[in-house]
């Protein structure tokens, strides 16, 4: 079996190319979609890239949320298809309400870019089993609109779960609540994060290396398997 992971195109995605070579250096077969179109092309699994869609003039994802391809992707998520949202695809997530909270202007009002220490909290969702728990990693982070919020029941409620993912660690980039990073639904198979993996797949680049291949050969392994 090939796992064919879709990467999905909006107006203004900066990632998305980046997200396709990741999948492509994992051993899955990289399927470009646009998002103007509703058919997913027999995709088993999709990432919603990072980037600007629609120059976030109005709220980061606010706009590609209502794009034709997430009317499919929100009905095939919730009947359990892999989703992973990076960056401005987390912003897209919560927006569609596949995942809670909201994403705000970061604290301290300006641009971060930078590489970011993470601590998995979670390595049982599709995305991150070939992580370990309390593994600690350098992602690369660049952002405007990244500081995660939601009302103090949801918090408790993610916690309490185990939905948060990931955690920043030696300093809070952007003010997220809880120093949280990542999250993910209660079934595990959609997950968002506003640091980019797809930016640490080849030890030539980055601080980080290869820390976030694990992502890509995670949904692999368990697509393969299942």
């Amino acid at each position: 079996m090939t796992a064919r992971v879709g990467v999905v195109t909006f107006p203004g995605s900066l990632d998305d190319r980046d997200a396709l070579r990741a999948v492509k250096l994992a051993g899955a077969e990289p399927v470009a979609l646009w998002h103007r179109d509703k058919d997913l092309h027999q995709v088993d699994a999709v990432v919603l890239p990072g980037g600007f869609s629609y120059g976030d003039y109005l709220r980061a994802g606010a706009i590609s949320r209502f794009s034709p391809v997430m009317e499919t992707i929100i009905e095939q998520a919730r009947g359990g298809m892999p989703v992973l949202g990076i960056c401005n695809g987390f912003q897209v997530l919560t927006e569609s309400h596949l995942l809670p909270g909201a994403m705000l202007r970061n604290n301290h009002l300006h641009f971060v870019c930078k590489d970011q220490k993470l601590r998995v909290e979670n390595n049982g969702t599709a995305w991150t089993s070939d992580y370990a728990p309390g593994q600690e990693i350098m992602i690369p982070l660049k952002n405007m609109d990244g500081r995660f919020t939601a009302d103090r029941r949801t918090i408790d409620e993610l916690e309490a779960e185990g939905r948060v993912v990931f955690r920043y660690l030696d300093g809070n980039p952007n003010g997220s609540i809880d120093d949280i990073a990542g999250i993910t639904n209660a079934a595990g198979n959609v997950v968002g994060l506003m640091p980019h993996p797809e930016h640490a797949v080849d030890p030539i680049v980055g601080t980080g290396g290869t820390d976030g291949t694990g992502f890509f050969t995670s949904i692999l392994k368990r697509l393969v398997n299942a």
